[in-house]
């Protein structure tokens, strides 16, 4: 793809609703040229339940983005989530028609498209297949273009989610006036925004904690193994501080950005934060410690999901990596310590300016942009696929439709080449010189004959 073409990704979340315009930059990296961002108030846990409220927060997101950026926007890349998100492998297999010839992409994107036609449960849909890895007659291959066989294999992740929940996101982009290129599963997409391929080599786990959901995205060889949505993320959190310190959501959101610790060992029972009264009631005393314990009970549980979905995976004594946490989620106190201990491995905070160009906007290098910013990443590296396959198809459709017969290839080892000049010449002129030149034949016959005979 072009360096310079636009890009527009939407992440719709629990919390907010997030809209980056950027391009890809001549280094390779991302240009952000602007970016919205409002309230969520028509999404729960990943998933649509309010299409009106959603619709204005997309407006109001992709107007704050357009204004800044001063870019008309009318198509955008959406990301995908929510607790209905599971995940299967499939393996394909494709039989040649002539194993002489060499395998090109649009085999391999054939092989790929059979897979969304595998059965699915009434109101579930395929929402995205990515291949792992490809055997050519049964031997692995890491790039299997141009190589020869008769049997293609690959294995396949597919993503799965509910039918419902897909269509109400199209429907909230069109109802807003816009147009859709891509739908992308949002731990892939964070995913790109904030590991490196030497993490998706040695193995790595993505555990991006947003408002409403904490998405899972395990890496293994560059590419990928395993997907999942955990249905708990900042949230619940808040929630938990409402009921276990008897305070109204605004305050125990607040209290928990400000003052809140994923360990209650790191916070002392003297320190203390007063949050007013509703209506004149007396104001109530939260320590700090009493406020962690909440925290890191919730996030302990979180964490041990997380631990499940890697057994599931198969794959824990893998992940050389270890973890990389991203999202909203990511930016509580002393969550990294946590996480090491409930899971025993080596983890990190993620963010999403080692992909960007320098840029002013510095609020964009927070994790909670990190899916957002995935979106732009993902959806260019979709694009230049798309773009890379046609220019394939086109080169092989030409190579089929000029390619000689035998019977023309020998016909034209028979016959002399023109000159270069003459292949310039118009096609009336070339097919004269082809047929006899019968001036040429009476000139010459005169010049043999004498008088006598001519009469």
């Amino acid at each position: 793809m072009s360096e310079g073409k636009i890009i527009v990704g939407l992440d719709i979340g629990t919390t907010k609703v997030a809209c980056i315009v950027g391009r890809k930059a001549e280094n390779g990296k991302i240009e952000i040229l602007g970016y919205g961002k409002t309230v969520s108030t028509g999404v729960r846990r990943g998933v649509v339940t309010n299409i009106f409220d959603t619709v204005e927060a997309i407006k109001t997101a992709v107007k704050q983005a357009s204004d800044q950026s001063g870019v008309e926007i009318n198509r955008v890349s959406v990301g995908i989530a929510g607790q209905h998100i599971k995940s299967l492998q499939h393996r394909g297999v494709l039989m040649r028609d002539n194993h002489e010839v060499e395998i090109t992409e649009a085999e391999l994107e054939r092989l790929r498209n059979d897979t969304f036609k595998i059965n699915m449960t009434p109101g579930e849909e395929i929402i995205d297949v990515i291949r792992q890895d490809t055997y050519v007659d049964g031997e692995l291959a890491t790039n299997p273009v141009g190589m020869l066989g008769n049997k293609i294999e690959a294995n396949f992740h597919v993503i799965i989610g509910q039918t419902s929940a897909a269509k109400n996101i199209v429907k909230c982009i069109e109802s807003a006036g816009l147009a859709m290129d891509y739908m992308i599963l949002e731990p892939i997409a964070s995913a790109q925004a904030v590991l490196d391929e030497e993490e998706k080599d040695a193995g790595v786990v993505l555990v991006d904690i947003g408002g409403g959901t904490t998405d899972i995205a395990i890496f293994k060889n560059k590419k990928i193994q395993h997907t999942a949505v955990i249905p708990f993320g900042g949230n619940i959190i808040t929630e938990d501080i409402c009921s276990g310190c008897s305070i109204i959501r605004h305050y125990a959101e607040e209290v928990k950005v400000k003052f809140g610790s994923a360990l209650a060992s790191e916070n002392h029972e003297d320190e203390v934060v007063s949050i007013p009264g509703i209506r004149g009631r007396e104001a109530k005393e939260i320590s700090f410690k009493n406020l962690a314990n909440i925290i890191q009970a919730r996030l302990e549980e979180i964490f041990e999901l997380v631990n499940y979905e890697i057994q599931k995976a198969r794959s824990d004594n893998q992940l050389i990596a270890g973890i990389v946490l991203t999202g909203g989620g990511a930016m509580m106190r002393h969550i990294q310590q946590l996480a090491e201990f409930k899971t025993g491995m080596e983890v990190r905070i993620g963010y999403p300016n080692e992909h960007l160009n320098q840029t002013t906007m510095k609020e964009l290098s927070s994790p909670m942009f990190s899916t957002g910013i995935g979106i732009v990443i993902e959806t260019i590296a979709r694009m230049e696929h798309d773009e890379h396959l046609r220019a394939s198809e086109m080169a092989a459709k030409e190579k089929m439709g000029f390619a000689a017969t035998p019977a023309e290839a020998s016909a034209e080892q028979s016959e002399p080449e023109e000159p270069q000049e003459e292949k310039e010449e118009p096609s009336s002129k070339k097919k004269k010189k082809k047929g006899l030149d019968l001036k040429k034949i009476v000139a010459t016959l005169s010049d043999m004959l004498t008088p006598d005979e001519i009469e």
